[in-house]
């Protein structure tokens, strides 16, 4: 198939709009669909078995455009909803809408279902249903393009949470194409985007198997050096094995130090900081410049400190960050100066450790907490200090090849994302006809 311009065109009477097919029309969403809520219900309703249930999170980070329980992996509610909340249960083609989302770009964000199979809708969400049968795949296409959501984003309201009302959604236009051609447009563009996405994922892959490379890359250096043919001998830890003759094993009380300087809450003193996946980063600050007040206490953090998570939590991505900042982190944390070695050596190394979960056995108690002696006890391998910078050098400088290797990848992806969100919005909208 190939892309043209339509033959006439005329005024939509819209100016966000502007021109569409002589033979297209205009309508609100509000007269083809009805709108209902999902279930009210929360995370602790989610179970193993029972009704399929898509929530606002799937829409989010998993199933966004469709959804198919016979493909995606759903958590469930209990049957009994079927009797209390029947409206909430989906026919196949309803589409539904996250009601909430953490930044503007994800307002409008919604999934399809795409299965006869009993499937809930969940919370944070909206049901928006088609009064009489349509092709739900070009409809699909039409509330994934980009004119399609400005409507959305120009009327949600919010600063850390945006809302998406029934109302918003229920006051959004839509422009139609002809039966045959709604048909045309959905399965030009199901061949079309499921090419593209195929690419994507193809890309998806390498990239892990980049990042996957470079934890190679770490692992091998931190435990085994970089001398090929230098003496090994058993380092007495299983999941290690051998480790270079030369290498000493010191106990963490030999190298780290326990800092515990507390500070208040001025802004005008400290930077707020935060362990993150990508590190120790600056926080934003509360409206007013304040700190948030969810813990009582704060610790002075310095820049070549070592700040360890030792509870095991999902809200927190790692175990460890060597912060570049003074600053303050909150008290849960636990804040370290290194004696005699060089830090990003040590950075590496339990870098390494928590990509591997090798700190797990040391979890204690309900809440899965490392106790300060079993840390203190747990040994590290040292190599000499000259030997320590070496192995600094070679990480940062093979690592920063797979790096550039993976933005290039990402960079490649965005530029897809960009074509197949042109190319969508074009189509739908009748810049281009399928020929």
């Amino acid at each position: 198939m190939t892309l043209e311009k339509y033959t006439s065109y005329k005024e939509s009477g819209i100016e966000w709009l502007g021109q569409i097919p002589r033979d297209w029309k205009i309508n609100k969403i509000k007269n083809m669909f009805s709108f209902s809520k999902g279930l009210t219900i929360t995370k602790d309703n989610l179970q193993e078995e029972g009704i399929y249930c898509v929530n606002y999170g799937e829409i989010h980070s998993k199933y966004g455009f469709e959804v198919n329980p016979e493909i995606h992996s759903l958590k469930c509610v209990d049957e009994s909803y079927l009797k209390s909340d029947p409206k909430s249960l989906l026919n196949c083609g309803d589409f539904i809408f996250a009601d909430t989302s953490e930044d503007i770009e994800g307002s409008g964000n919604f999934t399809h279902l795409n299965s006869k199979i009993q499937t809930f809708a969940g919370y944070h969400t909206v049901i928006c249903r088609p009064k009489k049968k349509t092709n739900y795949r070009f409809f699909a296409y039409l509330f994934d393009s980009t004119t399609y959501r400005l409507q959305i984003r120009k009327r949600v309201k919010g600063v850390k949470v945006y809302s998406i009302t029934q109302g918003i959604l229920k006051d959004t236009t839509l422009w139609l194409p002809p039966t045959e051609e709604q048909t045309k447009i959905a399965s030009f563009l199901d061949v079309k985007t499921a090419q593209i996405n195929e690419v994507i994922s193809q890309k998806e892959k390498l990239i892990a198997l980049l990042k996957e490379r470079k934890q190679i890359v770490i692992n091998e250096a931190v435990t085994k050096g970089l001398d090929k043919d230098v003496e090994l001998i058993d380092s007495g830890v299983e999941w290690i094995g051998k480790i270079p003759k030369h290498w000493d094993l010191l106990a963490n009380k030999h190298i780290f130090k326990l800092k515990k300087d507390t500070v208040g809450k001025s802004s005008s003193e400290y930077s707020l900081l935060s362990l993150t996946l990508q590190g120790i980063i600056k926080r934003d600050l509360d409206g007013g410049g304040k700190f948030p007040a969810e813990f009582d206490t704060y610790q002075e953090v310095k820049e070549g400190d070592f700040v360890f998570c030792l509870f095991d939590v999902e809200e927190t991505p790692r175990t460890v960050g060597l912060s570049k900042f003074d600053g303050m982190i909150t008290g849960a944390y636990t804040v370290m100066s290194v004696k005699d070695m060089d830090r990003k050596y040590l950075y590496y190394f339990y870098l390494n450790l928590d990509s591997r979960k090798r700190l797990k056995p040391l979890y204690k108690g309900l809440r899965n907490t490392i106790p300060k002696d079993s840390f203190f006890s747990f040994k590290t391998f040292v190599p000499p200090k000259s030997e320590q910078l070496k192995i600094v050098e070679y990480i940062e400088t093979q690592t920063t090849k797979i790096d550039n290797a993976i933005v290039l990848q990402q960079n490649y992806i965005t530029k897809l994302k960009e074509y197949k969100a042109t190319l969508i919005d074009s189509v739908v909208t009748g810049k281009v006809r399928i020929a």
